[in-house]
C-alpha cells in the first residue's frame, strides 16, 4: 500500500459516504455498551450530509436505534445490523425478531451456556447476535466453538461473521456490501462514485463492492484488506471529516 494524498471536491456532485460506526467513527470499547461519541461527531456529519445533497449514511453492525441515541439529535440515512434495518431519505424499515423464532430461542440457549464464562457477552441485537471475548482473551476458542456450533444449529438461513475479538451470528442476506450496493441504486446515491470507511472484517465486503464501482475504500487501522488507503485512528477519520465539511476537500495521507 502506498502513500496517497487524494483531495475530493465538489462533493455535493460526485461523492456517496458510507461509515462504518464502530472502530471508525468511535474507538473500539471493551463492552459495546460502553462506547463514546466525540461530541463534536453529530455535527460534522451533519454538514458532511448537506455538503454531500444527503448522500451519507452509517453502515453498521449495530441496530438503527442504538445509532441514533449516539448522533442524537440528527437523523442520518443508516443501515443497522449490516443491512437488515435501513432508512433512506426518511424511510425507516427495522427488522423484527419476532420473524427469527429459531434465532430467538438460540439466544437463550447461548445466554445459558456463556453464564459461567466470566469476560464473554451475549449482545443481543434483536435480528442477531454476538458474542464478545474482548474482555476474556483466553476464552477466545471456547467463543468460536460455541458461535460455531450455534450458526450449524441454526441452518443454511444465517451465517457467522468474524470481527476483532467477536463473532456475530446473522442472517445469511445480511452484509455490508449488499446494503451498500442497494443504497446506490436509490437516489440520491444512484450515479456518485462511493466511499466506504470501516476498520474490521465485515467491512470487507463494502470494500470490495465500492472498489468493483469504481470508488474509494478506507480502512481504519492496521490488519490486511483490500482497501485502497488507510488511516490510523478514528480521531485521523473524524479529523479528515471535519475538514472535508469546512473546505470541502478530504485529504488521506496514508502510508504503511
Amino acid at each position: 500500500m502506498h502513500d496517497h494524498s487524494i483531495g475530493l471536491s465538489g462533493m455535493e456532485e460526485a461523492y456517496a459516504l458510507f461509515l462504518d460506526f464502530d472502530g471508525t467513527l468511535v474507538d473500539i470499547v471493551e463492552r459495546p455498551d460502553a462506547v463514546v461519541v466525540d461530541p463534536a461527531l453529530p455535527d460534522i456529519l451533519l454538514r458532511l450530509e448537506e455538503g454531500l445533497g444527503g448522500a451519507l449514511a452509517i453502515v453498521s453492525g449495530r441496530p438503527v436505534a442504538f445509532l441514533d441515541r449516539q448522533l442524537q439529535p440528527h437523523r442520518f440515512d443508516m443501515a443497522g445490523l449490516h443491512g437488515l434495518e435501513q432508512r433512506i431519505a426518511g424511510n425507516l424499515h427495522l427488522c423484527d425478531p419476532e420473524e427469527h423464532p429459531e434465532l430467538r430461542r438460540m439466544i437463550g440457549r447461548l445466554q445459558e451456556v456463556v453464564a459461567e464464562k466470566a469476560g464473554v457477552l451475549v449482545e443481543d441485537k434483536g435480528c442477531s447476535v454476538a458474542l464478545h471475548w474482548r474482555l476474556a482473551p483466553q476464552e477466545k476458542e471456547f467463543a468460536l466453538a460455541t458461535a460455531h456450533a450455534a450458526v450449524e444449529a441454526l441452518g443454511s438461513e444465517y451465517r457467522l461473521q468474524h470481527g476483532k475479538s467477536v463473532a456475530e451470528i446473522l442472517p445469511s442476506a445480511a452484509g455490508k456490501g449488499k446494503v451498500i450496493e442497494r443504497f446506490m441504486h436509490s437516489a440520491p446515491y444512484k450515479g456518485r462514485r462511493p466511499i466506504f470507511v470501516g476498520d474490521d472484517l465485515t467491512d470487507e465486503n463494502g470494500f470490495r463492492t465500492v472498489n468493483a464501482l469504481g470508488g474509494l475504500s478506507v480502512r481504519i487501522g492496521a490488519g490486511e484488506t483490500i482497501a485502497k488507503v488507510r488511516l490510523r485512528t478514528p480521531a485521523d477519520l473524524r479529523h479528515c471529516l471535519s475538514r472535508w465539511a469546512s473546505d470541502g476537500s478530504l485529504p488521506f495521507n496514508v502510508g504503511d
